[in-house]
């Protein structure tokens, strides 16, 4: 098995740009399944303005027509703070200790990554794919790069890689979304269609919401 993507995020809502680096990062990477992984209570951001089930099911609309790519709902039912920890604990007891495990990040996200609850562990259970705007990487996110492969020197194919791999960059953002719906706008094709129509029964973003 080549391996399995964990995408996580508040998806709030899950947008274009989310698909597009995480196809991107499969394809580099050769991993046969996603798995996207909406947060509960997130603990590094500030909190989502649509419900965990809402953005739950955003990311299942998101995904169900992609083969092999899926929605994990541990977070959203175990409730509370969201920590990566327990899910890629709970992940790897259900796939095995020959299975990788691909942690895909934001740069933002990685270069805050050694402030995350028990980061060192998570390196005992996966790998990362740092998502960074093709060309030249940021210089934080090599410094981090340098430091984590030198604290981890054991690392094999499943656990403890740390890799930066450029991805498409799309100027979209979930705050953006936010913002044009408020003001009346369609969200139509920075969201996938299934999504756009969810976000308008359910009247998410709007002024008035």
């Amino acid at each position: 098995m080549a391996g399995i993507g964990v995408v996580g995020g508040t998806f709030d809502p899950i947008h274009i740009g989310h698909l597009r680096s995480a196809w991107e990062v499969a394809d580099a990477l050769l991993l046969n399944a996603l798995q996207f992984v909406p947060s509960s209570v997130p603990v590094h951001r500030q909190q989502p303005v649509a419900s965990a089930e809402q953005r739950l099911e955003m990311v299942r609309l998101s995904v169900q027509q992609v083969p092999n790519w899926s929605v994990n709902d541990s977070e959203v039912c175990r409730g509370g703070p969201s920590y990566m920890i327990d899910t890629l604990t709970q992940l790897r007891a259900q796939v095995g200790a020959d299975v990788p495990i691909w942690l895909l990040l934001g740069t933002d996200a990685f270069e805050g990554f050694v402030r995350w609850h028990r980061w060192q562990d998570i390196l005992q259970l996966g790998n990362l794919a740092v998502m960074v705007r093709a060309g030249v990487p940021p210089v934080g996110c090599v410094e981090t790069q340098r430091l984590l492969l030198g604290l981890h020197l054991s690392a094999s194919a499943n656990v403890g890689q740390v890799q930066l791999v450029p991805v498409t960059a799309l100027g979209i953002s979930a705050t953006q979304i936010r913002q044009e719906v408020s003001e009346g706008h369609s969200p139509h094709f920075l969201v996938m269609p299934a999504v756009c129509q969810y976000i308008q029964q359910q009247g998410l973003y709007q002024r008035n919401s």
